[in-house]
């Protein structure tokens, strides 16, 4: 009888040192892991923001006519 109260003791002992020495430090350093990293992507995508701040296509300017007397090369007359 007393050694099942020691074995279960003992058990329990191990299975609180488990929980608050591995288990509760992993989950804690996970969530900050999992923060930083979601911090260093919401400070990429601010940056590609700034850096392209509209997602529309650009659009291309439409070629300038020549006038009279403007230099025509000779790939552009070939079209």
């Amino acid at each position: 009888m007393m050694l099942r109260i020691l074995i279960y003791g003992f058990l329990a002992f191990l299975a609180i040192r488990f929980v608050f020495g591995f288990l509760i430090p992993v989950v804690r350093t996970t969530r900050q892991v999992r923060r930083q990293f979601d911090e260093v992507r919401n400070r990429m995508q601010e940056q590609m923001q700034e850096t392209y701040p509209s997602s529309a296509p650009r659009q291309k300017s439409a070629a300038p006519t020549p006038t009279e007397g403007d230099y025509i090369e000779f790939e552009e007359i070939r079209k």
